[in-house]
């Protein structure tokens, strides 16, 4: 069995791994958490060994609250929910042609921000850019569930219950939020066409708030031309390829998530001449592989350029893993490409439309902090200036 210890943090102590292996084991009473930061052993359990590693830990009772019994695409136990669940999210919500549709929702959302933008960019105060970040996110996200394009008012309620989660969500019923457009399928309308075969019913209101906190919630997760052109389209993304760039090294120096979501197994598996006990979890530490300096040259500089020299990296882990920011494997987060065009289209417009310019004696401070994902310690604080 390998060291029972307790993980420091990077702050006061050096890595764990470096002293005890690529395998570490944390005991909490009979509970036994496994730390494996290694991405080769990542990559056998996760994509070689997929079936033994996909199923998740019992939930806590709070968090069983949250996820209504553990009801969703997150936190559900590997088997036919779950890929009734996901098979449904991805042929439906995040299939090619569906993601396409919603491009007129994306460019009304940016033409929104971009304005309120242009009104703070007439201050002489600097202000909080997440602000508007999160608030533009969350309208393009409710639309995409609710098929809807609903008033302020209403999307800040929506927005403040999410926020309390599911205790406040469920205080509107789903149907009096949702309306159909004419030409627009949204989530719920595949919510509610969904069955569960193998237990011969359709989903009940509370599995499909459940799921849809969920889509919120990890979508806000886990977000040129000439200058008459005054939008960054998205054909133009493909034409782009160090604005890519920049954003998976943004992604692999600051991951919104230091550990994918804690995997388990159902029975006892011998796993590297290591013996990974039923109902232990198992965690992939994300960031600790990102920056690996076996696999990336000084690897805490933010160094775009080296996903240009690299073509062929792929960000899904299928053949290797360099850096897993939406996981690898069966349980790999469905809606990653969408979240990857969600990010190149907006970053693309801001810079395309705004010099960004921080107050006097102001910096930028990379530090982190844990909130629902990893967030930075002290946000941005920026002047604007509209590009002529």
């Amino acid at each position: 069995m390998g060291p029972n210890i307790l993980l420091p943090t990077r702050a006061n102590s050096p890595n764990p791994h470096a002293k005890f292996g690529p395998i570490v084991t944390l005991r909490v009473g009979s509970h036994r958490a496994i730390f494996i930061a290694d991405r080769t052993l990542s990559h056998q359990a996760l994509v070689q060994n997929g079936s033994l590693f996909s199923d998740r830990p019992k939930a806590l009772s709070i968090s069983k609250i949250v996820n209504n019994d553990q009801r969703n695409i997150t936190s559900t136990s590997y088997g036919p929910t779950w890929r009734t669940f996901r098979r449904n999210l991805t042929s439906d919500m995040l299939h090619h042609s569906r993601v396409k549709s919603f491009s007129g929702i994306r460019k009304w959302v940016l033409h929104t921000l971009l304005t309120h933008l242009k009104y703070d960019s007439q201050s002489n105060y600097s202000f909080r850019v997440i602000d508007r970040f999160q608030y533009a996110m969350f309208c393009l996200l409710v639309f995409m569930c609710f098929g809807e394009q609903l008033d302020d008012g209403k999307i800040r309620d929506i927005e403040r219950v999410n926020r309390q989660l599911l205790q406040g969500f469920t205080r509107f019923r789903i149907l009096d939020i949702w309306h159909k457009e004419e030409g627009v399928i949204s989530y719920v309308d595949a919510l509610l066409n969904l069955q569960l075969l193998e237990e011969r019913r359709n989903l009940n209101e509370g599995e499909i708030v459940t799921l849809l906190q969920e889509r919120l919630v990890d979508e806000i997760r886990e977000v040129l031309g000439e200058r008459e052109q005054r939008e960054v389209k998205e054909e133009d993304l493909q034409k782009l390829p160090y604005l890519k760039a920049v954003i998976l090294e943004g992604l692999r120096r600051h991951p919104p998530g230091h550990f994918v979501l804690p995997h388990a197994v159902t029975e006892d598996v011998i796993f590297n001449d290591y013996l990974i006990p039923k109902n232990a979890t198992v965690n992939f530490m994300v960031a600790e592989m990102g920056w690996d300096p076996k696999v990336w040259e000084d690897p805490m500089t933010f160094k775009p350029e080296r996903f240009i020299s690299d073509e062929g990296f792929d960000i899904t882990g299928s053949k290797e893993i360099k850096m897993m920011p939406f996981g690898a494997g069966r349980r790999i987060c469905p809606g990653y490409n969408l979240a990857l065009l969600h990010l190149e289209y907006f970053v693309a417009n801001l810079v395309w439309n705004f010099e960004w310019k921080l107050p006097d004696g102001g910096k930028v401070d990379l530090s982190e902090k844990q909130e629902f994902t990893v967030v930075m310690k002290n946000a941005l604080q920026v002047h604007l200036s509209p590009r002529k």
